[in-house]
């Protein structure tokens, strides 16, 4: 799995994007979280205000009970404004 970070959520976490094995009892975004926040406090700290948050799974805006498998693409970043 792809998982790619944008503005704010990569500057806590130090980095861009990383590819992981998707671990066997993750099965919806929400556990791919709480996994993540497991990796430690910069992922505590992208992760811990889900009103401030946003994903895409292949490209697509899902919420966070969408299912995810290990050959997708994650993306997270924060809620966007027009202007």
């Amino acid at each position: 799995m792809e998982i790619s970070y944008f503005a704010r959520i990569r500057e806590d976490i130090g980095h861009g994007s990383e590819i992981i094995s998707l671990p066997e009892n993750i099965s919806d975004v929400n556990g791919l979280i709480k996994y993540l926040c497991e990796q430690g406090k910069n992922y505590e700290t992208a992760f811990k205000n889900e009103a401030a948050l946003r994903v895409a799974v292949n490209q697509t805006y899902v919420d966070f009970d969408h299912p995810v498998k290990d050959s997708d693409d994650i993306a997270f970043f924060p809620p966007m404004t027009g202007g």
